[in-house]
């Protein structure tokens, strides 16, 4: 029988579909566009932690971040939908694009959000939400990023094992096709402020890898 917290086989994956989702451009919060092109001094980073409603917004409210958007990343089936992916047979996890401006928010301090806004070390659940869509992981777009977050880790990997926490399972490479979400998923939380949202860490601080 099937399991939600085992990843398929790609032969298990599901077929998925050539078209992307219909998409409104448009940031519901702050106006800005969703998709690429951006403006060039941005940079961008695929995050996942868990549900990826409260994900977002958490995102959207850091200062020097100039678009989020939801969507599906790190699976088989190309242009999941959201349904396609909680039956656990297309491989992807939720996750948020954050785009950002380097000048005003440091790559160092989106993963201390980032840390500090999910428990790390659940493998495929997130609190009481369970299945590989909510595993965690770092998806990056060029070395430095890679470099950082793999050092950050090692870093909260200390800082966890002094609280009594086990091993963090967050999956960090770079970043595969990232597959936009449904329009209705994009800014959720903004559009349904009384909506769900699984966001929880493990009160333990990231404070900085140089710190």
């Amino acid at each position: 029988m099937f399991s939600k917290t085992i990843m398929p086989t790609p032969a298990q994956a599901l077929p998925g579909r050539n078209t992307p989702m219909p998409l409104s451009n448009r940031h519901f919060v702050n106006g800005n566009c969703l998709q690429p092109p951006f403006p060039v001094h941005l940079e961008k980073v695929v995050l996942a932690l868990g549900c990826f409603w409260g994900a977002e917004r958490k995102f959207w409210q850091q200062p020097g971040v100039f678009s989020t958007a939801v969507g599906y990343i790190n699976g088989y089936t190309p242009n999941p939908s959201y349904e396609e992916l909680c039956s656990g047979l297309t491989g992807h996890t939720e996750a948020v694009l954050v785009v950002f401006d380097p000048q005003l928010l440091s790559f160092e301090q989106l993963l201390k959000v980032f840390w500090e806004s999910h428990n790390p070390t659940e493998g495929m659940r997130q609190g009481n939400d369970s299945g590989t869509q909510y595993r965690s992981g770092i998806y990056t777009f060029n070395p430095q990023q890679q470099a950082l977050a793999e050092a950050s880790k090692q870093h909260y990997q200390q800082r966890l094992r002094q609280a009594g926490f086990p091993a963090i399972t967050t999956e960090i490479l770079p970043a595969p096709p990232f597959y936009y979400a449904e329009d209705y998923h994009q800014q959720y939380l903004a559009k349904n402020p009384q909506g769900y949202c699984g966001l929880g860490g493990c009160a333990v601080s990231f404070e900085g890898i140089t710190e």
